[in-house]
């Protein structure tokens, strides 16, 4: 099976039933699969072949589901750029990646302008410019019926990119087969149900993270979609209220943010009968307060850019259990799915007893078919395939009931509002101030972002500038060189780094003082 089947399929079955309500309008799956054909058609015209890579740059909005759907019906590779990014971040993607074609909302026309000049064709959506051919003409001329091309499971769907450990980007091919066993794996562990025409789902985050695992399943249900142009809490829960949204999945900051509203209870939210949470762990206080105040209908899932989530479940029931009986049990990321295979290793690869803590490696379906690009022939990514196994380089341990505990998610990664962040990316820029002499990045314990991106810095001796300044300008640097969720929260100079037994900066004594001095 692949994307495009499931489109010819759902446009046939569900012609007249609404599919998607956004910022652009209404629209019919008749209408949007019409659409979607139009487009795939226009990419195929270029003259485009079968995993030729297609960039698109949008946020939420009605024309990021055609996108979505179309570019892959088309049997191409759609690299989706976070608008959150930094430009060089997209120059760095672009680049890998050999993209030939981009498809960009016209508000990022001017950011965009250094990955223009590395595409033969541009499509621009909701506006005009010079170089650029019109989203709306562009489909214009194509027929609406279905693109009959063969796809094989294997034929690559999508790039998915993530930062390396020094900021290089790592795109992780995902192909149909992927995504279809993601599709299965949300269908039969996150909702145990099939969505139906009840169902409508709110993409309220940005669909480029966690929402836009839903696209396909609710597409080929035939399942109503509603996008926000931006995550307002006070709108999703008028959606849910008085318009019957009944699905949804937020990362726990958007979570945080949806409790502080006025007069929340769960009269308020009785249509909920699903709030998904994913991007970072949430605390067992929160889950708590979200249980009590929001919904009893939780679920939190995980997942890899290099294994298309879900990886692994932690149910409504799991839940329950956990705020009654098991307290340790709203610390794991849940079993894995059912046709998810997950094992804790050793360093020589072999399999540890339940409760010992080692490599996490799964298998399935859901696995990467390798990396793209320069990643795929480094010989230092910490993730590999061997034998069809997954090496995560997260640790881990699995309990008797097979729930998984990740114990270093991604060694000193940080996981800010859902948001991946690698402290190198940031000591590097931050290094390129001239009165830094050492610099050192880690994530703080945050009540709202999950952890906050915290940068200690000592100076050079022969420095002269005030502390205030230089905090200032390294912030100031921090933002024109790097998207904004990277940016330190915090910059603190230090006289001397504390070091550990290696020579090297101890990241575990600065969050220890750290913790001391806010305790204080």
């Amino acid at each position: 099976m692949d994307v495009g089947t499931i489109v010819a399929r759902s446009m046939r079955r569900y012609r007249d039933r609404i599919a998607l309500i956004g910022p652009d309008g209404t629209k019919t799956y008749g209408e949007v699969g019409a659409r979607i054909y139009q487009l795939a058609r226009a990419l195929r015209s270029l003259g485009l072949e079968t995993e030729d890579r297609v960039l698109d740059l949008q946020s939420n909005q009605n024309t990021y589901i055609e996108t979505d759907l179309g570019i892959s019906s088309a049997g191409l590779c759609r690299v989706a750029l976070n608008y959150r990014l930094h430009p060089n971040d997209w120059v760095r993607i672009t680049k890998d990646c050999e993209a030939k074609v981009l498809i960009l909302d016209a508000k990022f026309w001017d950011d965009a302008a250094p990955i223009r000049e590395l595409v033969e064709h541009i499509i621009i959506i909701n506006g005009d410019a010079d170089g650029a051919i019109p989203y709306e003409k562009f489909l214009g001329k194509e027929s609406t019926e279905p693109l009959k091309i063969a796809i094989s499971p294997d034929t690559l769907v999508s790039l998915n990119y993530s930062s390396g450990t020094t900021g290089n980007p790592k795109g992780a091919i995902r192909t149909h087969r992927n995504r279809m066993a993601s599709l299965g794996n949300i269908v039969t562990d996150i909702f145990k149900r099939t969505p139906n025409e009840s169902d409508i789902w709110v993409h309220a985050g940005p669909v480029t993270h966690t929402s836009g695992l839903f696209v396909l399943p609710f597409f080929t249900f035939g399942a109503k979609q509603v996008i926000h142009a931006k995550y307002e809490p006070e709108l999703l829960l008028e959606e849910i209220e008085n318009r019957g949204a009944n699905a949804t999945a937020l990362v726990p900051t958007m979570v945080a943010r949806l409790l502080t509203l006025d007069g929340v209870t769960p009269e308020r939210f009785k249509n909920l009968k699903m709030l998904g949470y994913a991007g970072a762990p949430m605390p067992p206080e929160q889950i708590r307060e979200c249980f009590e105040n929001i919904t009893t209908h939780m679920v939190q899932y995980y997942g890899l850019v290099e294994a298309i989530p879900p990886v692994t479940v932690l149910s409504e029931a799991d839940h329950r259990l956990g705020l009654e009986n098991s307290p340790e049990v709203l610390t794991s990321a849940g079993n894995p799915c059912t046709t998810v295979e997950i094992k804790i290793v050793d360093e020589d690869g072999n399999e540890v007893a339940n409760g010992e803590i080692g490599e996490v490696i799964t298998r399935g379906d859901l696995v990467m078919r390798g990396y793209f690009g320069a990643a795929g022939s480094d010989p230092n990514v910490t993730k590999v395939v061997r034998d069809g196994w997954l090496y995560t380089g997260d640790l881990g341990r699995l309990d008797n009931d097979n729930r998984l505990y990740l114990v270093d998610r991604k060694g000193d990664m940080i996981i800010s509002g859902g948001y991946n962040i690698y402290p190198r990316e940031i000591e590097d820029v931050i290094a390129e101030v001239s009165e830094i002499n050492e610099v050192a990045v880690l994530g703080a314990p945050d009540k709202e972002w999950g952890q906050r991106v915290t940068a200690f810095v000592s100076l050079k001796p022969n420095s002269s500038l005030d502390e205030k300044i230089v905090v200032e300008k390294i912030l100031e640097h921090c933002k024109s060189k790097m998207a904004s969720y990277k940016k330190p929260k915090d910059v603190f100079v230090v006289k001397e780094f504390p070091l550990n037994s290696t020579g090297k900066i101890s990241k575990k004594t600065l969050k220890l003082q750290l913790e001391r001095d806010r305790g204080a």
